[in-house]
């Protein structure tokens, strides 16, 4: 029986991987842009402690990378919720 039942859910264990693998990557790529934006906050700083631009592009160039970081920390929480119920369920 154990080996009838190992032959019935391989396919589903396959897509399971295949989905796994997909869901990997994404949260890899969205851990980059985050890293990413935090570097280019880190030169937003630089510039302007060297005086390259001013403190009103400063303000908004910094609004509007928080405002892409608050967006893929959202998603990202999605994400995990996602996982959980996902664990949940199959336990």
């Amino acid at each position: 029986m154990l080996i009838l039942d190992d032959i019935l859910l391989s396919p589903f264990r396959g897509l399971y991987w295949v989905f796994d693998e997909i869901r990997k990557a994404a949260e890899q790529e969205i851990h980059e842009e985050a890293d990413g934006i935090t570097l280019q906050l880190q030169q937003l700083y630089t510039k302007l402690e060297a005086g390259q631009i001013s403190v009103t592009e400063f303000d908004q160039r910094e609004a509007d990378l928080l405002d892409r970081l608050d967006e893929i920390r959202e998603s990202g929480s999605v994400l995990d919720d996602d996982e959980d119920d996902f664990q949940e369920e199959g336990a």
